[in-house]
């Protein structure tokens, strides 16, 4: 393990009433768990109202990405680590095909159908419009930072911690 340099700053327990004067000896992985929590359900829940899933937002976005049209495979294979489990976004392909948001064309390659893309096009405003509230009193140069940051604790942990 590298060798710490600077002061360190004692771990302190969770607390979600602490002052901001003792934020620095608050455990990250607690603050970064309760905005995953916080935000997923909040755009979750939005996304509900209109009979649709965060996954199948992630889907309809991944099949219109990129510069070629994705199997299924791909689509499983790049979505899966951030689904709640391994089967979901198979499930959610089925979920898109039997809606008829998505095709899959002669290639075995999915498309999206007319329906789909409408509804990726409202999804995305949705996103927008959640994101302002989400990032209301934030300026784009906090957020940038705090992401900055939180990239820095990733590479810490996982070992390149020079990037």
């Amino acid at each position: 393990m590298e060798q710490l340099t600077g002061t360190t700053t004692d771990q302190a327990p969770a607390d979600p009433a602490v002052t901001d004067d003792m934020l620095a000896a608050q455990p990250v992985g607690y603050w970064s768990g309760l905005v995953h929590a916080a935000v997923t359900r909040h755009l979750r829940d939005a996304m509900a109202k209109l009979d649709v899933t965060q996954p199948q937002y992630w889907v309809l976005n991944r099949v219109n990405g990129g510069s070629a049209a994705p199997s299924r495979e791909e689509v499983v294979a790049q979505l899966s680590p951030l689904a709640d489990g391994q089967s979901e976004i198979s499930r959610v392909v089925d979920q898109l095909l039997h809606r008829g948001w998505l095709h899959i064309d002669a290639g075995q390659l999915l498309r999206l159908a007319d329906t789909g893309e409408a509804a990726r096009v409202r999804l995305r405003e949705l996103a927008t419009e959640l994101r302002t509230v989400v990032h209301m009193g934030i300026s784009d140069e906090e957020y940038m930072a705090a992401l900055k940051v939180l990239r820095r604790m990733i590479a810490n942990v996982e070992g390149d911690g020079h990037s």
